[in-house]
């Protein structure tokens, strides 16, 4: 379950927020710390890359405190920000000339995502994988669908809107990734979702 569905804030400090004062900006900060680096880090990799993503995540949520119109929960509004930057940085040149020159295979929106190398580098340890290491041997569009539908619960509708695609896009890389990460856990597929979602912080 999403970390967000159990952060709250108090209108009040909102407001002393979006007056500039600084106890309620760090409040906010405490409160979503947590659930924004977990998504940031499941989502981008290496882990350095997603700390980086989490404190522009919070820059975008100070500096963009006026455009919360209180449509929804802020915990949402806070939540679509931090996938917005995720998903910007594994668009980015600078991301994708750096997994060029570590030799990983490019994702695509038709591209399958579960190559040899990455397979056999994961038989090679398959007793020490765990679920962390087992979602970082995923490609990034593929790690990004699991964690947002599976955790976040992000419909395939709205995952294919993210990647400017259709739903099929997301179900179709959600069931890839499921295979995989069956393959790497050593879990009989069941049709089920093969992520203890609970486990994972």
């Amino acid at each position: 379950m999403s970390a967000f569905l159990d952060t709250a804030l108090d209108p009040a400090t909102l407001a002393r927020a979006r007056a500039g004062e600084e106890a309620a900006l760090a409040a906010i900060y405490r409160a979503f710390e947590v659930p924004v680096r977990t998504l940031a880090r499941r989502i981008v990799m290496p882990r350095s890359a997603a700390e980086d993503v989490a404190q522009d995540v919070f820059v975008d949520v100070i500096t963009r405190l006026h455009q919360f119109e209180g449509r929804g929960s802020f915990a949402g509004w806070v939540r679509s920000i931090a996938v917005s930057r995720c998903l910007m940085h594994l668009r980015s040149p600078w991301h994708r000339g750096r997994r060029w020159l570590e030799g990983a295979t490019q994702p695509s929106a038709d591209a399958h995502e579960d190559g040899d190398s990455m397979a056999a580098a994961a038989a090679d340890h398959a007793d020490a994988i765990d679920l962390e290491r087992s979602l970082a041997q995923l490609g990034d569009n593929a790690r990004a669908v699991v964690w947002l539908h599976d955790v976040e619960g992000y419909t395939h509708a709205e995952i294919g809107a993210l990647f400017g695609a259709s739903a099929s896009f997301s179900k179709s890389q959600l069931a890839r990734a499921h295979e995989r990460l069956r393959s790497l856990l050593h879990v009989e597929g069941d049709g089920t979702s093969c992520i203890p979602v609970t486990s994972i912080t």
